[in-house]
């Protein structure tokens, strides 16, 4: 046929679906288009039919039917000076592979509607001596302060989103809830599923496991600090990874965390006059590194966080915050 494409499959495309690779090629494909091509046996890997979640390994040749040119990346926009010097500020650590930035509170991560600053549009001032942008391994919500994982190849990217599918990635949080958890070390089972369209927005709720879209979420949870019985601090361990998982446990077990605007309803009038802001922070991430070892990293604390730490007296030393979760 006139216009089949075969194409070898690099190293950077290793590891990727195949059929995100063909929507990655050719944006205008729609996934019921791909499905139909892959149904009816248009696109092949090395000669024999493969289904969508397919993913690819170096040195497979795709076969592709006539879908037009590939879309040709453009280079970048220009990015101002403060956003490229204020990106670059946020690096806690960088590698070969890996960039790892200490997200602060209040910045999206990916755009969206009313959405003007974010930092998937700041990648391109990360790209240093590398020849693409980094690519987003995993998210944090917006209100969430603390480590945020970058690849910067798509072959690392691949390699580390298997590493947190698999849940090797080991992920703390610490966050300052209302009251003390009883017992002072827990895990919360709960599963989770969204709502939409409510007076309130979209938001997540605790329902029983069985029930239709229904995700069976877990977080451990230790009490490290706390302030009498009025607050206290927290270090947190998802076991999976939900929208809002840690945000709603805590509140369903009635330890809301402080500032929480969606979840919560109160302010930090109670604990002082400090700055708002909700008090959950990306910690700590430990995994594999893609190149071999171990990537340990530790975020230290945004200024709202670290001044109502300050209030509390809490101690961060070293030791601080690194209990001995179960794996």
């Amino acid at each position: 046929m006139s216009g089949v494409q075969h194409i070898a499959i690099s190293g950077d495309d290793a590891g990727m679906r195949l059929d995100r690779w063909m929507r990655a090629r050719h944006p205008d494909l729609t996934q019921g288009r791909v499905q139909k091509l892959l149904r009816t046996g248009q696109v092949r890997i090395d000669g024999k039919r493969v289904k969508a979640a397919q993913r690819l390994e170096y040195g497979q040749t795709v076969r592709l039917p006539p879908l037009g040119n590939p879309v040709v990346v453009k280079k970048a926009g220009s990015i101002s000076e403060f956003d490229e010097s204020f990106a670059q500020s946020l690096v806690l650590h960088m590698d070969e592979d890996v960039i790892v930035l200490n997200k602060p509170a209040g910045i999206p991560v990916q755009g969206g509607s009313k959405v003007e600053r974010h930092i998937d549009g700041l990648l391109d001032a990360l790209k240093f001596d590398a020849d693409e942008r980094p690519r987003l391994v995993h998210r944090l919500d917006r209100d969430t302060s603390g480590i945020l994982l970058l690849a910067r190849r798509r072959k690392v990217a691949a390699d580390l989103g298997k590493v947190f599918r698999t849940r090797s990635a080991r992920k703390i949080y610490w966050a300052l809830v209302n009251g003390v958890p009883r017992p002072m070390q827990g895990r919360i089972d709960a599963a989770l599923r969204k709502f939409t369209g409510g007076p309130e927005g979209d938001r997540m709720h605790v329902v029983e496991s069985g029930e239709e879209g229904a995700q069976h979420a877990s977080t451990y949870y230790s009490v490290t600090g706390r302030a009498a019985e009025l607050f206290s601090w927290l270090s947190l361990k998802p076991v999976t990874g939900r929208t809002h998982q840690l945000r709603v446990h805590l509140h369903h077990i009635g330890h809301g965390i402080v500032g929480d605007r969606k979840y919560r309803d109160d302010t930090l009038e109670q604990v002082g006059d400090l700055p708002e802001g909700m008090q959950l922070h990306a910690r700590r991430l430990t995994l594999p590194h893609p190149g071999g070892g171990k990537l340990d990293v530790t975020a230290p604390l945004p200024p709202h966080m670290a001044a109502a730490w300050k209030f509390f007296d809490f101690d961060t030393g070293d030791a601080a915050g690194q209990e001995d979760f179960p794996e």
